[in-house]
């Protein structure tokens, strides 16, 4: 009777998994989902940067937050960089952009968190709800948007654009 011996399977079950480690090594999934959320991170800054400048063009030059009478949850932009929220010492600008130029705050797909746009600094859990992006408008310079905490490639500690 013909069959397989333990060792010539063992051979075969050792060659499998060679491959296998290999394959996974060559595909490395970590750096695929750390590449993804960087190129979310880059859509989210676009996302929030065309927003507001949408929203300066409707207002005549103005940013919604410095109008006489600006929409609530819209406060003025920071001149250093700060963290886009809703807590005291964040950046509001959802009242600004959400559902006239977008139907949600874009949000870091790693440390971002929001639910509406009174409630992106603390949720119930007491975990700090931000977008977990920053934006800055120096006086008379341009607005700069970045994403903090990048993943991969590691030389590039943030994601930012400026216009």
């Amino acid at each position: 009777m013909k069959a397989f011996t333990l060792i010539e399977l063992l051979v075969v079950i050792g060659i499998m998994v060679i491959l296998m480690a290999a394959a996974i090594v060559a595909i490395n999934p970590f750096r695929q989902f750390a590449m993804a959320n960087n190129a979310a991170r880059l859509s989210g800054v676009t996302t929030i940067m065309n927003a507001i400048y949408q929203n300066i063009v409707d207002n005549k030059g103005l940013w919604g937050g410095d109008l006489p009478t600006p929409p609530t949850n819209c406060s003025t932009l920071p001149t250093t960089e700060t963290s886009i929220g809703s807590g005291a010492t964040q950046t509001n600008i959802c009242g600004c952009i959400v559902t006239d130029y977008v139907a949600t705050m874009p949000v870091d797909p790693q440390h971002g968190r929001y639910a509406d746009c009174t409630n992106y600094n603390t949720g119930t859990d007491g975990a700090e709800m931000t977008t977990g992006y920053t934006i800055r408008r120096p006086a008379g310079g341009r607005i700069t948007i970045c994403a903090k905490g990048t993943q991969i490639p590691p030389e590039t500690a943030e994601i930012c654009i400026s216009r």
